[in-house]
């Protein structure tokens, strides 16, 4: 299966979604920000990296940026919480700089794990 990067400033949603991700077969990895999601990364690139947009250190949007430069570039997956029009257009963003799935907080494991299906699929076809 799968290397995937979790960064999220918030344990309990790290702690579910690594547990999702591990009963359907796939490594994970956690960084509670963005600072030491590229650490990681640049260690031991990950194929799929799941961000929060919003994080005290370095925005999910930042990461991005930062991610696009490497090579091989992971697939992303982000998801912001909150709502409104700030987070609309965080995710917005996050579209047009290539995340291949947005989510809004709160969503299902089911609704994650299926992205995530999807995002390694879609990457297996390229």
């Amino acid at each position: 299966m799968a290397r995937i990067l979790v960064i999220d400033d918030e344990e309990p949603i790290r702690y579910l979604l690594r547990v999702a991700l591990e009963n359907n077969g796939h490594e994970v990895i956690e960084a509670a920000g963005g600072q030491d999601a590229l650490k990681l990364q640049a260690a031991s690139p990950a194929e799929l990296v799941i961000t929060d947009i919003n994080m005290p250190d370095k925005d999910g949007l930042e990461v991005m940026l930062a991610l696009r430069r490497e090579t091989p570039r992971p697939r992303m997956i982000v998801m912001t919480g909150g709502g409104g029009a700030l987070s609309d257009r965080s995710l917005h963003m996050a579209k047009l700089m290539g995340a291949c799935a947005l989510l809004q907080k709160p969503f299902s494991l089911g609704d994650m794990v299926a992205a995530v299906e999807s995002a390694l699929r879609d990457e297996a076809a390229a």
